[in-house]
């Protein structure tokens, strides 16, 4: 068995192969073009192959999923977990080669779960949702620039054109992800469970099940808050140093992005987390540690609805211990 690490960015594939006498490193584009030249240079090692990346948005979808079509064992992994591993090896140094070794080596020592591609309408709805992020980028752009105050008045003119056009666009994306998630009966099972979650609405639903996929392949709720980047971070020295807690911030900053008005509107509308968020709150927590675990039990809340197929129950969640954890 062949363990190889890549190191995956914006335009390169660093990617370390452990063999004998010593780690192999090369350098592939990130291209189709590059991905074809990785894939006909593992072949010629003749053995089989497991590779594991980090889970790095789109930078690695092609890659992972040509891998995977060739019929070998892929790992995608939290950016967290290689760097504590990193760091439990003393690593010092920073590089792309030294990075794709230690993620062959994590692969060799720790033998992550097998990645299971997303199926063609999950892949579908990411797109969607990721466009519809893109489309919304445009308009504040575009919104702030008018907000400057040009002094042109033709440029005025054009940059007002150029919203309504973004404004239609981004309304026309969101009916397609809903016609897209209608004509996908899984897809819309799970979205309605999601949305039975007060402070869950519709877009925040669309962004959960673009870029978490089905929450139901997870076997602890704990492996979703940190692939969000979720998870407390404490920090202590002695007994007399003590840092503000505060969050992992590795995985996926859309998402954190997309669950922080949720979690205002859920602390104040949703019955469960108004009595959690005020406890909290009582307890000494700062406003902004609040909001974080609130947006952290709305994970929990959303991995619960649909592990069990069940819509949100108020009654049922009342009854449950609810752990206030420290952001």
């Amino acid at each position: 068995m062949l363990y190889i690490g890549i190191d995956v960015a914006k335009a390169t594939l660093q990617v370390c192969v452990l063999s004998e006498p010593k780690a192999q490193q090369r350098q592939f584009e990130n291209t189709r073009k590059g991905i074809k030249a990785l894939v006909k240079w593992l072949k010629s090692f003749r053995s089989e192959v497991w590779v594991t990346l980090e889970a790095t948005g789109t930078y690695g979808d092609e890659v992972s999923g040509w891998l995977h079509r060739e019929g070998h064992r892929v790992s995608v992994v939290n950016p967290a977990r290689i760097k504590a591993y990193a760091e439990s090896q003393l690593t010092r140094h920073k590089t792309d080669a030294l990075d794709a070794q230690v993620i062959a080596d994590f692969c060799r020592t720790q033998q992550p779960p097998l990645w299971t591609p997303p199926s063609a309408a999950e892949r579908e709805l990411r797109a969607l949702v990721r466009h519809l992020d893109d489309l919304k980028a445009l308009r504040q752009a575009e919104k702030n620039r008018l907000e400057a105050k040009p002094d042109s008045v033709a440029v005025v003119r054009q940059i007002e054109q150029l919203i309504v056009v973004l404004d239609n666009q981004i309304a026309d994306t969101i009916q397609r992800i809903r016609d897209h998630i209608d004509r996908h009966p899984d897809l819309k099972a799970q979205h309605d469970l999601l949305t039975s979650i007060p402070g869950l609405g519709d877009l925040t639903s669309f962004h959960l099940l673009a870029e978490l996929g089905d929450l139901r392949r997870f076997t602890d709720v704990r492996q979703v808050v940190a692939l969000v980047g979720l998870n407390p971070q404490q920090r202590q020295s002695g007994r007399s140093v003590h840092y503000t807690a505060g969050i992992a911030r590795m995985g996926h900053s859309d998402l954190r992005a997309a669950l922080y008005m949720p979690a205002i509107v859920a602390k104040h509308h949703n019955p469960v987390l108004k009595v959690f968020a005020e406890r909290l709150a009582n307890n000494g927590l700062k406003k902004k540690e609040v909001i974080v675990a609130v947006m952290r039990k709305l994970l929990h809340l959303a991995y619960g609805v649909i592990k069990s197929g069940r819509p949100f129950d108020l009654n049922y969640a009342q009854g449950e211990t609810i752990l206030v954890a420290t952001p």
